[in-house]
């Protein structure tokens, strides 16, 4: 039975992913970014006294034009909402206001504010609440980086570690500041006459910054300043410690799914149990390339295979070429003969491409022999097929 065409708005949504490798994906960030660019180098512009009175009216027309596009992408991410995987099995009303709720949402929202403010008020460009617009827009660079959510999932896990050295932090800053309002009040009542006043240096102090606006003069109050320096080296280094490893994790965790999603679209995968499929994940590493481009080279040394996930390559030889499409693979003789590459290999469509190095490879001919075994029956395939019928051509 053939497969069902996506409908229009399940196309527009899937442009708007991150992760669209397509060419209206990668078209459209390329235009989201540069109308995003023209709207915050307006208003910086804006900002400088001096300038010609007819540049206060292009760059005010050039932040409703950038107003008027977010404004456009608004409505059509809230229409093509319901496409998303996240709101299966609810209605489209629901589905478009659980998005308008979403964080993504909101922050489209803000930046469809200008359009309001300018149709509705007197600002403009050159006024002085202009520059908020900038705060809005600039939230809207945190589409393009989809490391955000993994970021926000990093603190979430690791809530009760992260609380545990904020709560060192405050401690450590309310005594420091405690001991030098103590030790500094009668030489210096004005910046260390009480606590409040004291935590300004004991923030500046334990965050390492040292301005040198505020500085202990006594004995004591020097000797509680290099405790709470070091102090704050300590609590620091721990929360970068705690950080860099939660999205360490987190990061190994996604990119397991997201080969382990690759790899079940491959046939050859996909008829492997699940415990050896387990197994073979971790070896591989998943590859976007876009159309047109050399993925090996002909002569190369061999030291990785490739798997074809989802799109098409073409296989280059001086005596003809052949195309491969999902769930082929080239690059094994190179590893089964140790040879330089046979063939140039080119994308002619966007391709997601699951790579095994060679390391990987005699690891898994070790532990997966029914992988390898397949691998080299197709192999033994190709070079007959060569053998018989000279126009054929053996894939790298």
């Amino acid at each position: 039975m053939a497969a069902t065409a996506p409908s229009t708005r399940a196309r527009v949504h899937s442009i708007f992913r991150h992760s669209e490798m397509g060419r209206g994906g990668r078209r459209w960030r390329v235009l989201h970014l540069t109308v995003l660019a023209a709207g915050l180098l307006a208003i910086a512009i804006s900002s400088i006294d001096g300038l010609p009175i007819w540049t206060d009216d292009v760059l005010t027309a050039i932040v409703v034009l950038v107003a008027v596009v977010f404004f456009g992408e608004y409505l059509v991410r809230l229409w093509a909402a319901p496409e998303s995987n996240r709101f299966a099995g609810l209605s489209d009303g629901m589905a478009r206001l659980r998005w308008a709720l979403s964080i993504n949402g909101l922050i489209g929202l803000l930046a469809v504010f200008p359009v309001l403010a300018i149709t509705f008020s007197s600002i403009h460009a050159g006024n002085e609440w202009a520059p908020i617009f900038c705060v809005f827009w600039i939230l809207k660079l945190s589409v393009h980086a989809p490391a955000m959510t993994t970021l926000a999932r990093v603190i979430a896990n690791e809530r009760a570690t992260l609380a545990s050295v904020v709560i060192i932090f405050v401690m450590v800053l309310v005594t420091a500041a405690a001991l030098a309002h103590m030790l500094e009040r009668e030489l210096q009542p004005k910046v260390f006459g009480n606590i409040p006043e004291s935590l300004w240096w004991a923030v500046v102090t334990l965050t390492t910054t040292g301005y040198g606006d505020v500085v202990p003069k006594t004995v004591g109050g020097r000797m509680v300043g290099s405790l709470v320096m070091v102090s704050g080296i300590v609590v620091l280094a721990l929360l970068t410690g705690i950080l860099a490893t939660g999205f360490s994790e987190e990061e190994r965790r996604r990119e397991y799914l997201r080969v382990w999603d690759q790899v079940t679209r491959v046939p050859m995968f996909a008829e492997l149990g699940t415990v050896t499929l387990s197994e073979i994940v971790s070896k591989l590493r998943v590859r976007h390339y876009p159309p047109r481009i050399v993925v090996v080279r002909r002569d190369e040394p061999g030291d990785s295979m490739f798997f074809i996930s989802e799109g098409e390559v073409e296989v280059r030889l001086p005596r003809g070429s052949v195309a491969l499409r999902q769930g082929g693979f080239f690059g094994e003789m190179a590893l089964l003969d140790r040879l330089p590459r046979s063939a140039t290999v080119v994308t002619t469509q966007p391709t997601t491409l699951l790579v095994l190095y060679a390391s990987d490879f005699y690891e898994v001919a070790a532990n997966i022999p029914s992988l390898v075994e397949a691998v080299e029956r197709e192999a033994r395939r190709r070079r007959a097929e060569n053998q018989g019928a000279p126009a054929k051509v053996e894939t790298p």
